[in-house]
């Protein structure tokens, strides 16, 4: 009996190239992988499946019947909140899936089987990530093909990565994830993203397509954090505008009072809103550390919020799989 156990990272959303309809291309995700937080499924082989948590027993029942097996008994050994802006929906599908394969002694392409699960069928950030971390620029998808829904279920396939390119070791993120309400998902995510894609407008693409490949992909390239924090701020921003209707401003409540307040900080670079939040994150390096993450306990006070505050290293690398033979 093998038992595998599966170890997925979080990862930082900052924006869309595109939502207008009238681009070759629709969405085209910018985003960059984690150390932390992180979420760890363990499996082991059964003649069913069995879990107690609830979403990883649904993905389990999903991975079943896709590698033909007979069942796993699987463990969440550790995890991070859904629906904050930073990933763990596609990270607890996907190791999920790697860790009943593994436990099968099988291998399965992640990439391949993600809308099966329901995962990348608008950004490929989180699949990129969980494959090989770093940061990404995915291609989005053919703008025929999506209009303003996704295809059904499984019926898509994930973003190619248009650019990939390692995260300097001496950078950092900051991320605040205040106490406040989730993000939308499911229905009411489809509904939110139809909404803004129907009034988004092909200039404000174009301008967000420019500012990517001038000013984020040469800070990425060149090493410069601060050149780097300024680019992707400002993708979050212009995100923002096209979403005020239906998140409540620039930034989803209390967001935009954290992003103020660490743009005042002089230990950050460019800060914003991951996703659809209520995660915010800030651009920084390994010198600035602990100024960074007091700049994050004040933006919390500042909004009058209680939250979490941590600063992470980019991660390089993708998924860790450990799995054992036992003799049980």
């Amino acid at each position: 009996m093998t038992r595998a156990s599966v170890t997925g990272y979080a990862r930082l959303h900052f924006g869309f190239c595109n939502l207008s309809l009238a681009r070759e291309r629709l969405y085209g995700s910018v985003g960059v992988g984690l150390d932390r937080p992180s979420i760890r499924v363990t499996a082991t082989p059964a003649a069913d499946v069995r879990c107690a948590h609830p979403t990883v027993r649904e993905y389990a029942a999903r991975s079943v019947d896709l590698l033909d097996v007979s069942g796993a008994d699987l463990t969440v050994e550790s995890e991070f909140p859904r629906h904050v802006g930073l990933g763990s929906g596609t990270q607890f599908a996907l190791a999920t899936l790697v860790a009943v394969a593994r436990a099968h002694d099988e291998t399965v392409d992640a990439r391949e089987a993600a809308p099966e699960l329901g995962r990348g069928g608008r950004s490929g950030i989180g699949v990129a990530t969980f494959d090989d971390g770093g940061f990404v620029l995915d291609a989005g998808h053919p703008t025929t093909r999506f209009t303003t829904d996704r295809p059904a279920l499984g019926r898509w396939s994930v973003p190619p990565v248009a650019a990939r390119h390692p995260i300097p070791d001496d950078w950092r993120f900051l991320v605040v994830v205040p106490d406040a309400s989730a993000g939308p998902s499911g229905d009411d995510e489809d509904r939110s993203m139809r909404s803004a894609v129907e009034s988004a407008s092909p200039s404000q693409s174009d301008r967000l397509a420019g500012g990517i490949a001038r000013r984020g992909l040469p800070a990425i390239t060149e090493g410069s954090a601060e050149r780097f924090g300024a680019a992707v701020a400002d993708v979050g921003r212009l995100n923002g505008t096209w979403y005020a209707d239906e998140q409540g401003g620039v930034y989803r409540p209390p967001a935009g009072e954290l992003v103020a307040a660490l743009d005042d900080s002089p230990t950050v670079y460019g800060a914003g809103q991951s996703s659809w939040g209520p995660a915010v994150y800030g651009v920084t390096d390994a010198e600035r550390v602990a100024a960074a993450r007091e700049a994050g306990r004040a933006a919390l006070d500042a909004a009058g919020v209680d939250g979490r505050v941590l600063v992470a290293e980019g991660r390089n690398r993708g998924v860790s799989v450990d799995a054992e033979r036992r003799n049980d």
